[in-house]
């Protein structure tokens, strides 16, 4: 299994998104280091579960998906509010 440890996972997450909120940070860490990321660096095992998370939690994905919303359709819609959230902590 390729893991990364959680002191690694947090301070990438610190330097890269300093405006993360210690609640984020310790959920992000606790959910990259519990995943097997063979062949991502762990610039991207950040990026992609920011972005899931994101996306699940923080916009109404889930929901246009039940209303029968195509899935490529839905990330669309989202996109630019993730993106939004993820540009905020970078500051």
């Amino acid at each position: 299994m390729t893991g990364f440890p959680e002191a690694a996972i947090e301070k990438h997450i610190r330097w890269k998104h300093p405006g993360c909120p210690d609640f984020a940070v310790a959920f992000f860490v606790a959910e990259i280091a519990k995943k097997n990321w063979k062949g991502a660096s762990l610039g991207m095992a950040v990026g992609i579960t920011m972005q899931n998370v994101l996306r699940h939690t923080m916009t109404d994905y889930d929901q246009l998906l039940l209303a029968g919303v195509d899935r490529n359709e839905a990330r669309q819609r989202v996109q630019s509010k993730v993106n939004a959230m993820i540009s905020a902590w970078k500051k």
